[in-house]
């Protein structure tokens, strides 16, 4: 049976899903009545992830943070993100961020033009970044009027950047109303990527070689991808996160942040729930 004929419920992550029937007070989710089924691995990954994160207590039921998760329409993580951001005070550049992962990539790669497309991707890039770059996308966007032909010269998807922005407006709009407060981090970035490790450390890999990492949790093997701010870095960082993983000829991770191996150990350690022997702080 061909993928797309398989409901979507029984093949893809659950966790939304999951805090949003905790936050309707559904208690035991094993039993619930799905009209697909959903595999019941699925259903306990996505319970665990949520747990990690602080939205699920240890025996399953929602957290104060849970239930303010569950208010932002996407996926724990970034929702944990968002709030997190707030004690950073970085929660402005985390709106960006979050909205422009919310939508397909917005750079384009036309076949007879490729390499001009990398060269304009390559002047966005932050280094060991790519959750900045895409914050330097989007400012830089809003700071040339949110043109239209702007965009199709640095070959960006104009529609897609407009989305974002209207995606970043409704974010805005719910953390107003959850009194949530809307702060500049200005140029201090490694508090954006304290914030971003808050939400992601769950998803976090260590080197092994040039472009080639380990999954901590699996130990799994999983690389960068060519497109990745981090790949022509000149360097390989220790530790990074990564935002979801694609599989074709090798296992490669995109939107990739490196981190701090402090960052990962104290953001453990303060969710109380995972054990990093892997990381080596020395």
């Amino acid at each position: 049976m061909f993928a797309n004929n398989i409901p979507e419920i029984q093949r893809t992550n659950l966790a939304n899903t999951v805090l949003l029937l905790k936050s309707l007070g559904v208690k035991n989710l094993l039993e619930f009545d799905f009209m697909d089924p959903p595999p019941q691995a699925n259903m306990l990954n996505s319970m665990y992830q949520l747990w990690v994160l602080g939205a699920l207590d240890n025996v399953g039921n929602l957290t104060a943070a849970g239930r303010k998760m569950s208010e932002f329409p996407m996926e724990p993580s970034m929702a944990k993100m968002l709030i997190v951001s707030v004690e950073y005070k970085c929660s402005s550049e985390m709106l960006t961020i979050v909205s422009m992962l919310s939508v397909p990539s917005v750079f384009y790669r036309p076949k007879e033009r490729m390499e001009e497309a990398d060269a304009a991707r390559e002047k966005f890039n932050v280094p060991e970044s790519d959750h900045l770059t895409l914050l330097n996308v989007f400012n830089q966007w809003k700071s040339h009027g949110h043109r239209d032909d702007w965009s199709m010269r640095h070959f960006l998807h104009p529609k897609l950047l407009r989305k974002a922005r209207e995606v970043r407006q409704q974010l805005e709009d719910i953390m107003k109303f959850q009194k949530m407060d809307i702060i500049s981090a200005g140029t201090d970035f490694d508090v954006i990527r304290k914030a971003i490790c808050a939400g992601y450390f769950h998803q976090a890999a260590r080197v092994k070689g040039i472009g080639e990492f380990v999954n901590i949790r699996t130990g799994l093997p999983t690389h960068l991808h060519p497109t990745s701010a981090l790949y022509g870095l000149g360097y390989t960082p220790t530790y990074v996160l990564y935002h979801e993983l694609i599989l074709t000829s090798k296992e490669y991770m995109t939107q990739v942040t490196a981190v701090d191996a402090y960052w990962l150990v104290s953001t453990s350690k303060s969710s109380k729930k995972t054990h990093w022997s892997n990381i080596h702080l020395c």
